[in-house]
């Protein structure tokens, strides 16, 4: 019989860490994210783990390239500006091909901005995490049990192809609070850590973590392995999820907590008579192609909604290989928008039809 826990957001994801097996944090606060940080200081020394405040947001990346490469599952988590001090680090860690979890909660910016709900960085997070040919893999979860759900898959994920893994979350999800079942998780299969440098008693040769090629050639070989990796998650791991789209002559595109406001639009807007339909990307990269490429067989047009001036419709168009028009409707600097917001903007997209 599963038991569920009312729990915040952030909370839920540190919890879920825990149970992934996840014995290494380390982190520095800002808001909204702090709550995970908190939580891990209090539950990690119960568990024989470590929680660790850093110096910086630096440090602490670089503390998780260190954690990883001794094959252990990791995690840092911040929030947006803390984030952009991280890419480099990060960078380093996709060049070692480490596996690690990195959680971003995000705020309004740029800049120190402010502390409210944003989806503003989602060019940093799936376009320009770090210097260099590299890619992430992106989750986008839209509730508190997604966050948990979410973070167990993403350390399974990075193992499985040594890589890091970023939840993409906001400050709306990381402080509400909605029921959690931690025992919906179903672990996979994974591969020994036999590159790990964690000691070999003299029974094999020493492995070396390093992101330093001085052989053009080499290092050309490493990003191709490297992106042979990233066509791979793109076959098996794409997530998405869609609502009422069979039909639908408009199309919304959303994720994260915008795509619950929207659904709420939805249901209004079929409630008029309005044929709409949503597909929310769960994975963000690698981006679900497919879901709109199918939508754009029979929708007239495409509506865009997110906490940010439009990152996410270039994606679209590129998806839907612009067949159809795309219009984008969104909030920036912590500002929300309401159902009635999407709903009217839908109606405007219906005279043009």
């Amino acid at each position: 019989m599963s038991t569920k826990v009312l729990m915040k957001g952030n909370e839920a994801i540190a919890e879920a860490a825990i149970k992934s097996g996840c014995r290494y944090f380390f982190g520095y606060p800002i808001t909204p994210q702090t709550e995970i940080s908190e939580h891990l200081a209090k539950r990690m020394p119960k568990v024989g783990g470590l929680c660790l405040q850093a110096e910086s947001e630096v440090a602490a990346i670089n503390m998780v390239m260190g954690a990883a490469a001794g094959g252990s599952r990791v995690m840092t988590s911040s929030s947006s500006p803390g984030i952009s001090l991280k890419s480099e680090g990060l960078s380093y860690i996709v060049g070692c091909d480490l596996p690690c979890v990195i959680v971003n909660v995000q705020r309004g910016g740029p800049g120190l901005g402010g502390i409210q709900p944003a989806q503003s960085d989602y060019y940093q997070a799936t376009k320009a995490g770090g210097h260099g040919d590299m890619r992430i893999v992106v989750l986008a979860p839209a509730s508190v049990q997604e966050m948990a759900a979410l973070t167990a898959e993403a350390f399974d994920i990075a193992d499985l192809y040594r890589t890091p893994v970023m939840i993409l979350a906001d400050g709306a999800l990381g402080q509400m609070m909605e029921p959690v079942d931690f025992s919906v998780s179903s672990p996979r299969s994974l591969p020994e850590k036999d590159w790990a440098a964690k000691g070999h008693g003299g029974k094999r040769k020493k492995n070396i973590i390093n992101s330093l090629y001085m052989d053009p050639a080499d290092l050309e070989r490493s990003v191709h392995r490297r992106f042979a990796r990233y066509a791979d998650i793109k076959d098996k791991e794409t997530r998405f999820e869609e609502v009422m789209t069979e039909d639908a002559d408009i199309v919304i595109v959303a994720y994260g907590i915008t795509s619950r406001i929207c659904k709420s639009a939805l249901n209004m807007a079929r409630s008029k008579g309005i044929k709409a339909g949503l597909v929310r990307p769960i994975t963000l990269s690698p981006f679900p192609d497919a879901p709109l490429k199918k939508a754009a067989e029979s929708a007239k047009h495409f509506l865009v909604a997110e906490l940010n001036m439009g990152q996410m419709v270039d994606d679209v168009k590129i998806a839907i290989d612009c067949q159809r028009p795309v219009t984008f409707f969104g909030r920036t600097g912590g500002m929300m928008p309401s159902p009635e917001d999407i709903l009217e903007k839908i109606e405007d997209i219906v005279k043009s039809l």
